[in-house]
């Protein structure tokens, strides 16, 4: 089967486990065998606005095991690289919602939204994000303050349709100062090699609906990588990629992990 090639499973959220409000049909049955057969699971989202318990809790009302410890977010992603960076306790201005603020904290840096004294910026979406905040990044970004992303995803999926996701903001910012962030998320690698380090995976499988963020965020991080057709792309789209950008496998759905020889 192929749930016996690996130790684990990296799986993306909305378009895979689930859309919205709805769990894709069989996902809930399929996370839960790959549980008892015991395989590591890791739910890994590029999302920076909600807490893990938040997505953990949203997990749950759709009738899968989450516990707070199997999801890796962008924020913890984009926060732990801060580490690398600057120093203990530095102030760190924050762009984003109090559930990226609470994970600076965690990592302890002092989280601030003014440039003053800032050694480090790091955004991810908030959509009650202005012009001023922009403009306090500009500055410490221009004086020096390092820079992380915690995602570049252009637009945000809603029921309204495609709106302005933390890429576009990023982009703003990049105009503004000529300079380009460390980025945490996906398509970038380390929120999946974080979250396999988290499991102590040595075989871990990333499952998405996406080619331009879940797969290329595998070929990046060196890992195979299973598409499934319940999202964004498609199979057809598969096959205009180079042989070197595209999925280990391809399925239906997330069934195909208890089928496939």
């Amino acid at each position: 089967m192929l749930l016996d090639r690996y130790d684990a499973l990296l799986l993306d959220l909305d378009g895979t486990v689930y859309r919205g409000r709805e769990a894709v049909p069989g996902a809930v049955e399929a996370v839960a065998s790959a549980r008892r057969r015991g395989t590591g699971i890791r739910f890994v989202t590029n999302n920076a606005t909600r807490s893990p318990r938040d997505v953990a809790d949203h997990l749950v009302a759709l009738g899968f095991h989450a516990a707070l410890d199997e999801v890796s977010t962008s924020a913890q992603a984009a926060a732990a690289m801060l580490l690398d960076l600057v120093p203990e306790g530095a102030r760190v201005l924050v762009l984003g919602t109090d559930a990226l603020v609470d994970e600076v904290a965690a990592r302890g840096f002092t989280p601030t939204r003014s440039a003053e004294g800032a050694e480090a910026v790091v955004q991810g979406l908030s959509q009650d994000l202005g012009w001023r905040e922009l403009a306090e990044a500009a500055v410490a970004i221009r004086a020096g303050a390092r820079w992380v992303a915690c995602n570049v995803d252009a637009t945000l999926p809603t029921e309204r349709g495609l709106l302005p996701g933390n890429g576009s903001l990023v982009a703003a910012l990049r105009t503004a100062t000529g300079a380009e962030p460390a980025v945490a998320g996906k398509p970038a690698a380390p929120l999946l090699e974080q979250a396999a380090k988290s499991l102590g995976a040595q075989r871990p499988l990333v499952v998405g609906d996406r080619l331009d963020t879940d797969i290329l965020g595998a070929v990046h991080a060196g890992m195979d990588s299973l598409l499934v057709l319940t999202g964004v792309s498609t199979e057809a789209e598969v096959a205009d990629l180079p042989e070197d950008h595209r999925p280990t496998y391809v399925a239906a759905d997330l069934s195909v992990l208890d089928r496939l020889p």
